[in-house]
């Protein structure tokens, strides 16, 4: 691996990645974007595709309804990507990966990629953001199996009104 020049190094420190399925964005999500975007006066939210998962939104669905919750974040951007979440972060000029975390499982789970991600490319740092405790709970699982039974009103207690209007979308065409 290459080392970066410290132009390089100083631009990727200015610039981080924060990454996910996003099926759908929660306002867990959003409590780590608004955060990481007071960081960093650069954050890319990167929309990624796992084959292993089934969604419920499609890659492209997922991708403007992070673009529609973040309208308004200065300097947060938003794309999609393929593959390993360290080579997009290469990819993209960054050199932080952040990361959400809700709980010890999270962080285990979350330590174990930062070691894999830093093995792959050792100039790339992870920053763990620990859940805000009024969003500590919610998961893009938990609103997945909710959505088909739950109000509008129970719905805005875990995504934001983008997200609900889509999930809405989705129950009328499935009915």
């Amino acid at each position: 691996m290459p080392e970066r020049s410290s132009r390089a190094t100083a631009s990727a420190s200015q610039t981080a990645v924060y990454t996910g399925t996003f099926d759908p964005i929660t306002l867990g999500h959003m409590d780590v974007i608004r955060r990481a975007a007071a960081l960093f006066p650069k954050l890319i939210v990167g929309v990624g595709s796992n084959p292993e998962k089934s969604s419920l939104f499609t890659a492209a669905e997922r991708v403007a309804l992070v673009e529609a919750c973040t309208v308004g974040l200065a300097g947060v951007s938003v794309r999609s990507f393929d593959g390993l979440t360290v080579r997009f972060v290469r990819d993209s000029g960054a050199g932080v990966i952040i990361r959400g975390v809700r709980s010890v499982a999270d962080m285990d789970y979350e330590l174990t990629m930062a070691r894999t991600n830093r093995a792959i490319d050792p100039s790339a740092e992870t920053l763990f953001l620990p859940a805000g405790e009024s969003v500590a709970h919610i998961s893009a699982t938990l609103v997945r199996q909710i959505a088909r039974e739950a109000t509008r009103a129970e719905l805005a207690r875990f995504v934001p009104e983008a997200v609900i209007k889509a999930l809405e979308a989705k129950r009328r065409a499935s009915k």
